[in-house]
């Protein structure tokens, strides 16, 4: 009974022992433990480097036709036939639909029948002058024969008779000039009856319907049968189909104030459409040249030529100049800049340790950063991270690929 009380105190004391080394080696771990020196921290760097920098603005838009009308009939009739259809590529000068106008047909001939007539008018007038200068030669001459004989031989012809040879010859000689001048009425009036023929002819033509540039259809407003009335000025009149050309395309987009100095006739520009996932080249065409006081932008346009169609209007796209640009730039990192009253950037030495250097910055690209004074090519900056960071602070360099794979994508751009 004894041993095992002794046994059960022994026990005890035991774990009481263990339970306090336990508590106190928690508490006070070893000193080759807590003595032992932190490490320096580990910070992603990169270098600067010289290469191309561009300040792009990317702006949203709209695929516009280079030009778009709804095509009306320059005369009234009713539609014979219609040969488009929303969809069809048509060529400048191609028959997009001819109508039916009765009265004008019978105009057309009334103004042949009145060309024909006043020909046949003309000749039968130009045979009058004929016979009345047959007959002025033959009364002239009868005239002149006696006028000859009373000039040799003073009495041998009776005066009167020699008056009446001569009221004869100027009767005849009236005939004549009288039917000359019914000849040239008759060629005025066939001048006129052309004249007549030619408009009503040239409204003939209008009945048909052409393309007046190459482009699509698309819409259709008539089908065959329809009554078109002419377009005018005066109202709205009903078209026969829309006609838009997209071989060219037109992106409309504001410019914001700022950046109009950098905006140039001439200038191509990336044109990035959503739909397709592709990249087109653009050109400025044109811009207003007036910032508007509501929205401190500029209106510009930018054609984009699209001769396979793969295009649509209405399609957006985000349509991205360069700005300000620049080769053999001292570069680094966006990411890498310390922002305040004076841009700077942490600066890692030749042993490790930080140091803040104040810089003076250039042009600003999406991704990185020109850096005109205060870094060398060569020099190691720290990226992220940067205010946990003091100057004098070692640390363990280590390069950031990954996270400088858009730094580097940029600025080793072939395509620019």
């Amino acid at each position: 009974m004894r041993s095992r009380r002794l046994l059960v105190t022994v026990g005890c004391c035991l774990a009481v022992v263990l339970l306090l080394l336990y508590l106190l080696h928690a508490h006070h771990p070893s000193d080759a433990t807590g003595d032992a020196p932190a490490s320096p921290p580990t910070v992603s760097v990169a270098t600067a480097h010289a290469g191309f920098i561009a300040n792009q603005l990317t702006v949203a838009g709209v695929f516009q036709p280079f030009q778009e009308i709804d095509v009306h009939g320059k005369v009234s009739g009713y539609i014979r036939h219609i040969y488009v259809d929303i969809g069809d590529r048509v060529r400048q000068g191609q028959t997009l639909a001819v109508l039916e106008v009765p009265e004008l047909q019978a105009e057309v001939a009334g103004a042949q029948a009145g060309i024909t007539q006043t020909q046949q008018n003309i000749l039968r007038l130009q045979n009058e002058v004929a016979r009345e200068e047959a007959g002025y030669a033959a009364v002239h001459a009868n005239y002149v024969r006696l006028k000859q004989a009373s000039d040799q031989q003073p009495g041998l012809v009776a005066a009167q008779e020699l008056d009446d040879a001569m009221a004869k010859d100027r009767s005849a000689a009236s005939e004549v000039d009288a039917a000359k001048s019914a000849v040239a009425a008759a060629q005025g009036q066939l001048g006129v009856s052309r004249a007549e023929n030619l408009r009503v002819s040239s409204l003939e033509q209008y009945a048909t319907i052409t393309a007046p540039y190459s482009g699509v259809i698309t819409m259709r407003y008539a089908d065959t049968g329809a009554l078109i009335p002419a377009g005018t000025a005066e109202g709205l009149n009903q078209a026969v189909v829309r006609l838009a050309q997209s071989d060219v395309l037109r992106l409309r987009m504001p410019v914001p104030e700022r950046d109009v100095p950098f905006v140039h006739v001439g200038s191509v520009v990336a044109v990035h459409v959503q739909a397709t996932g592709q990249q087109f080249p653009g050109t400025v065409v044109r811009f207003t040249r007036d910032v508007s006081n509501a929205t401190r932008t500029m209106m510009t346009e930018v054609d984009v030529n699209n001769p396979t169609l793969t295009l649509t209007p209405g399609m957006y796209a985000d349509v991205t100049f360069n700005l300000e640009q620049k080769d053999n730039a001292l570069l680094i990192p966006a990411s890498a800049l310390v922002q305040g009253d004076q841009p700077s950037v942490m600066l890692i030495d030749s042993s490790n340790h930080v140091e803040k250097r104040a810089v003076v910055l250039g042009i600003a690209g999406s991704n990185s950063q020109e850096v005109t004074s205060g870094l060398q090519p060569g020099d190691r900056i720290v990226i992220g991270g940067l205010s946990a960071l003091q100057p004098g602070q070692q640390v363990t360099p280590q390069a950031a690929k990954n996270d400088l794979a858009n730094y580097q994508k940029e600025n080793q751009k072939g395509d620019r």
